[in-house]
């Protein structure tokens, strides 16, 4: 119990990226067939998720003031939203491995209120602190976690929107306007981060992992948006945008794929020519997670723009995934081995 508690009153608030990145690339494997992986990692995921549920209640029991601190912090603050989207990830799980409908379904009502009462307590404290660091030292990558958690929640809601009978068309129009709530949402963020990049001169240790989450954010948005359009002829609304929300989709994967060069770029000057040295760390789980959602979403999107062409993409992505899920995992259970020794 005691070091249940120790690892808990020093959780990474953005750990359930680790969640979010075994669940994507388990959905990835799955849109593409492969065997018996998509199965392996849905249970592996169930067992991360508990563990990181029943690690963070005990934080919110026995170390609030931690847990409280962190919500307000703006470099800790945001990660917070790895929650809400760890909760939608699994949510699909459960659907598309499982068909379990009532479990996602729950996934997805919790999500939703995680996600309404995060943005209020975090984006609000931020505001209203008296106490706050400069830009270059408080933007980081995880602020887009927030973008990855709104549409988390657009595209299961999307997806639940058969299953729920009368209420089809209501959660379609909310799946729809937090679609556009999340793009507009990156807008802004990503504004600042570009600015941060460009204007301030930038250490290879800053240069983090969850900046990957750049290209991640603008993945799971083309994810939500095929979603939407494989609705579409059954929805009066949504059928009066599909125009609108098929160019959008189709930017928003654009402006995924212009990322990829420049980060993996970025990634070759911090490691390669600055040295800095490969250690397990929970943000590596940022990494993983953005190159398995490229790869679901390109998959949706080809299917939904009737573009077969595109599946080159996620069939070569999809090993590039697991390949960065394997050495993440196998780092992280190296890691816990040396804590246990301690």
């Amino acid at each position: 119990m005691k070091s249940l508690l120790r690892a808990s009153s020093t959780l990474n608030p953005a750990y359930f990226a680790l969640v979010m990145a075994t669940g994507t690339v388990s959905t990835a494997c799955h849109l593409l067939e492969l065997p018996v992986i998509p199965t392996a990692l849905f249970g592996i995921n169930i067992a991360a998720f508990l563990s990181l549920v029943i690690l963070s209640a005990l934080r919110a029991i026995f170390f609030p003031r931690l847990l409280m601190a962190d919500l307000i912090d703006h470099k800790r603050g945001v990660g917070f939203f790895t929650t809400v989207a760890a909760c939608c990830v699994v949510g699909i799980q459960f659907l598309l491995l499982a068909n379990a409908p009532a479990a996602s379904v729950t996934l997805w009502t919790v999500g939703v209120v995680l996600g309404l009462a995060l943005t209020n307590v975090v984006f609000t404290s931020l505001t209203v602190k008296q106490s706050k660091p400069t830009l270059a030292e408080g933007i980081h990558g995880d602020w887009l976690v927030s973008v990855v958690a709104t549409q988390a929640v657009s595209v299961l809601g999307g997806m639940l929107s058969e299953r729920l009978g009368s209420h089809r068309e209501i959660a379609l129009f909310f799946s729809a306007s937090m679609w556009l709530a999340g793009g507009m949402l990156y807008i802004w963020i990503i504004s600042l981060i570009f600015y941060r990049y460009t204007f301030f001169a930038m250490s290879a240790s800053e240069m983090s992992p969850p900046y990957w989450i750049n290209m991640g954010a603008m993945a799971i948005s083309t994810l939500a948006g095929a979603t939407l359009v494989s609705k579409a002829d059954s929805s009066p609304i949504l059928l009066q945008l599909l125009p609108f929300i098929k160019g959008l989709t189709l930017l928003f994967w654009a402006t995924a794929t212009w990322w990829i060069p420049m980060l993996v770029t970025l990634g070759i000057w911090r490691h390669v020519y600055k040295r800095v040295a490969f250690a397990y760390d929970p943000q590596y789980w940022s990494i993983v997670f953005p190159i398995g959602m490229y790869a679901v979403c390109t998959i949706r999107l080809a299917q939904e723009l009737d573009a077969p062409y595109l599946l080159l993409i996620p069939n070569i992505f999809v090993y590039i995934a697991l390949v960065a899920w394997g050495l993440t995992f196998l780092t992280m259970l190296r890691s816990l081995w040396k804590l246990r020794g301690h």
